[in-house]
């Protein structure tokens, strides 16, 4: 199809590479760890995306790169976090006392490096994360503590006793 000298070519005549399943787990931990930073109870999502990357390490689809120092320690004291490079993405989680014997230590974080920006829906990422790890949020709310019926104030005629 042409018009006056311009040749239009079809989005469907591109070769199209379908995402590989690592590139999605990826992809769904970011959404995950996005947020999981402004949740009002971040322990499942931190939970998932913990067992989610230490599931891939396991597998050979993600790798441990070092350990970086952290930017938020606890109790103001020095930590390290351990740097895991999935895909185009990178993560940092807790290390393991053999985290600090194998891997080398990178320093500070750098700031200039991002992770790609992802649109996907924390409903799919957790529904992906919760089918690849087997893991499964409690989703029964602890029920409110049975309120007490409200009794009438009896007042007395001044000068009886109670």
């Amino acid at each position: 199809m042409s018009a006056k000298g311009v040749t239009i070519v079809s989005k469907l005549s591109e070769p199209f590479t379908e995402p590989s399943s690592d590139d999605i787990l990826a992809k769904a931990i970011f959404t995950v760890n996005r947020h999981a930073k402004t949740a009002t109870n971040p322990k499942y999502l931190y939970a998932l995306k913990k067992k989610a990357l230490l599931k891939m390490i396991k597998e050979g689809k993600a790798e441990k790169k070092g350990l970086h120092f952290s930017r938020n320690p606890k109790n103001s004291r020095q930590q390290s976090d351990v740097l895991v490079s999935c895909g185009q993405y990178t993560f940092h989680m807790p290390p393991c006392k053999e985290d600090f014997n194998q891997l080398p230590h990178l320093g500070r974080l750098n700031e200039q490096i991002r992770n790609p920006r992802c649109s996907m829906s924390l409903s799919k990422a957790k529904e992906l994360l919760e089918t690849y790890t087997g893991m499964t949020e409690d989703r029964s709310k602890p029920s409110p503590p049975a309120r007490k019926k409200y009794t009438k104030p009896v007042f007395k005629p001044l000068g009886q006793s109670y």
